[in-house]
């Protein structure tokens, strides 16, 4: 029976995918989808519909059915709920249910389904049977394949043994566990801090730490032979540098056949973050040359590409300060702008991780300080550039720092990181849309994957997304390569179940008679989930369940056109209050302004006066002085005047004195004549 349920994994996507839809009988005539659908008593009929949609139309872009049919609604409700869920991911899922949760039937009634492809489809080559764990722990990729394994018209027919080589990822053949991969060719210098990105099938590792020194080589995996190789780099002919500095602590970004170096931590820093981009067809690099005010240089920052524009949040710069501004650069201008959003930010760290969800909410995740890390979840609206801390629910993480994280689809996987003390050994994934945090995988004791500063980057194989994990520190620098293959289980039976449209199927659908309720076991939870199958859809009760959850439907309407209605009264309200505010405030400005011209023209005015009495003051001066002059003149006058007056005085004092002496010489004084 297992090896029936991996027969059809050598079969590649989507031929794999529309083998599976054949012989359900979806895409095909309306009968023979009927007669399809009624052999899966114990299928989700509902949940393979919406499946198929999405995989072969997209997203559910028409309206929903107007007039109140059972069927039509459950089976628009059934491919609304799916969002946008990347097609492959839907082919994926629409083969692995009808494989796990059908394999019992199929082995029993039709055991070679996967024969009844369309003849436009390649003939099936059935896998054989999980090798032991002796055997995988050498990492062989090649198995053994047992006799009784072809199929041909529904019957088994012996082969004789041979070999399948499974090369590149396609030797990875679990589910949710990591795998070390035997990778060929010169292995790169172990190190931890570097980065790494995907181009064209090929792994490009850049930079890092090595026993406390900076790196520039560029390593390249290839995806499909598994191969290493060193690329030989060169700097453009109009670059000053000859080569290219070596850092740790930066970010790698694909853009187009280019990739982007970001920051990072070198041995001379410079006083702004530095912008390179390596060319992978002509192995060049060159350093972009960026307008407006570039963000001080930093390392262990984030930095997110979202649409034609890079996000970077926090790190920590060359003086060991740890930073959480915000900082976007456009890619088509080459400019910097630096970002104040509204709300508490996230405390400053580095070697934190950073995705964007819906294109719109940037998810920052753990990191760390200079004594703590952090296990916190913050996230930004980039339309309203507003902070908020949601919370998050299910298994949550442990702090963590260094760690490492790729999206797929609305799951982040969050590998490695440390809390300061030992590695971190559970792979953890968030559901974005939710915040439900659970856990992927957990590896045991001292492994790379365990580490601080490894890479994570996605890549595909058939189909099938794949995880792959390079370097890190645990103690001892790592070069190893792990890759883990998530199987996705569960988490569209999760999404179907807290969907609110996910929510009105179970009552829409009757239980007895028009509808079977039909519970299968998950594997990986041991969990059961309803899931329905119409069979009769016009039955008198089934029409009654419908009617009760419309009304159930319009009463929720009816709650939410409340709510809604009341939130706009408040925000009416609010309005008013604000435009209030603001009228007031524009009175008591004008108000101010009128009183300010008033006191610029006293003051004026006062210049004015007071200019005038400067000038007074000088003439008074310059009068003072004059009189000063005369004062002095007059003086002078008044000595001369007196020393005259004394002359005089003298002059007759001696007239006086001489007539005396000349009587007592016997010569008498002349007698003055009196005229008659």
């Amino acid at each position: 029976m297992a090896s029936m349920a991996r027969s059809s994994s050598a079969i590649a996507y989507p031929d794999r995918f529309y083998a599976a839809a054949a012989y359900a009988g979806l895409g095909s005539s309306q009968d023979s989808s009927k007669a399809a659908i009624s052999r899966f008593q114990n299928e989700n009929a509902l949940l393979l519909y919406g499946l198929y949609q999405q995989a072969t139309v997209g997203p559910c872009n028409v309206s929903k059915p107007r007039s109140w049919n059972p069927i039509e609604h459950s089976k628009w409700t059934s491919w609304n709920s799916l969002g946008n869920m990347p097609s492959q991911e839907a082919m994926r899922l629409f083969v692995k249910i009808l494989e796990l949760d059908v394999l019992f039937w199929l082995q029993e009634e039709d055991p070679a389904w996967y024969s009844k492809v369309p003849e436009s489809a390649p003939e099936p080559v059935v896998e054989v049977e999980k090798p032991s764990k002796e055997s995988a722990s050498h990492h062989d990729n090649s198995v053994s394949v047992p006799k009784d394994t072809a199929i041909d018209n529904g019957s088994f027919v012996e082969t004789q043994d041979k070999d399948v080589i499974l090369e590149g990822l396609g030797s990875v053949a679990v589910y949710d566990q990591w795998v070390s991969l035997s990778v060929t060719g010169r292995q790169p210098k172990a190190r931890y801090e570097h980065a790494a990105a995907v181009v064209q099938e090929k792994m490009y590792v850049f930079g890092g730490n090595h026993n406390g020194r900076y790196l520039n080589d560029i390593q390249v995996l290839d995806l499909k032979s598994l191969t290493w190789s060193k690329v030989d780099t060169k700097m453009t002919s109009d670059s000053s540098q000859e080569l290219l500095s070596p850092c740790a602590g930066h970010c790698l970004i694909q853009w187009g056949n280019k990739i982007l170096a970001v920051a990072g931590h070198t041995k001379d820093p410079s006083d702004v973050v530095t912008v390179r981009s390596f060319d992978t067809e002509s192995c060049t690099w060159c350093v972009l040359n960026s307008y407006g005010k570039a963000p001080i240089a930093r390392g262990g920052q984030s930095v997110t590409l979202v649409g034609s524009s890079l996000i970077m949040f926090g790190g920590e710069d060359s003086r060991r300060s740890l930073l959480n501004d915000l900082n976007i650069l456009d890619l088509e201008t080459m400019t910097w702008d630096a970002v104040e959003a509204v709300g508490t930010p996230p405390s400053p760290r580095s070697d934190h991780t950073a995705t964007v969800h819906a294109n719109r909410y940037l998810l920052i995740f753990g990191g760390g300080s200079h004594s703590t890390c952090f296990n916190d979840l913050h996230v930004l609206d980039l339309q309203s550039m507003e902070w908020s801390r949601p919370k998050m629910q299910g298994t949550l993480p442990t702090p963590r720092a260094g760690h490492a994280g790729v999206t797929i689809g609305e799951n982040w996987y969050i590998v490695g990181g440390g809390d300061n003390k030992s590695g971190v050994s559970e792979t953890m994934v968030l559901n974005m849309s939710t915040l439900v945090w659970s856990v992927v995988t957990t590896v045991q004791g001292r492994v790379p994957l365990a580490s601080e500063g490894l890479s994570l980057v996605l890549t595909s194989n058939n189909g099938e997304d794949i995880l792959v994990a390079f370097g890190g520190y645990n103690g001892r620098y790592s070069n190893e390569v792990h890759v883990l293959k998530p199987s996705h289980k569960g988490m569209l039976q999760q999404k179907m179940l807290e969907s609110p449209a996910g929510a009105n199927v179970d009552p829409v659908l009757p239980t007895s008679n028009g509808v079977r309720d039909i519970e299968y076991e998950d594997q990986a939870q041991d969990g059961k989930v309803r899931e329905i199958v119409m069979d009769n859809p016009q039955s008198d009760s089934m029409l009654q369940k419908s009617d009760e959850a419309k009304e159930r439907i319009i009463v929720s309407l009816k709650e939410d056109k409340e709510n809604l209605e009341a939130s706009l009264s408040a925000e009416h309200s609010l309005t008013s209050r604000l435009k209030q505010e603001l009228a007031e405030a524009q009175t008591a400005n004008a108000d101010l302004t009128e009183e300010l011209r008033s006191v610029r023209g006293q003051l004026a005015s006062e210049q004015s006066r007071c200019f005038r009495l400067e000038v007074d003051v000088a003439e008074l001066r310059q009068k003072m002085q004059q009189m000063e002059a005369l004062q002095k003149e007059v003086e002078l006058l008044q000595r001369q005047k007196a020393a005259s007056d004394q002359a005089a005085a003298n002059a007759a004092r001696r007239q006086s004195s001489g007539g005396v002496w000349s009587w007592i010489a016997g010569s008498p004084p002349e007698t003055k004549s009196v005229e008659a």
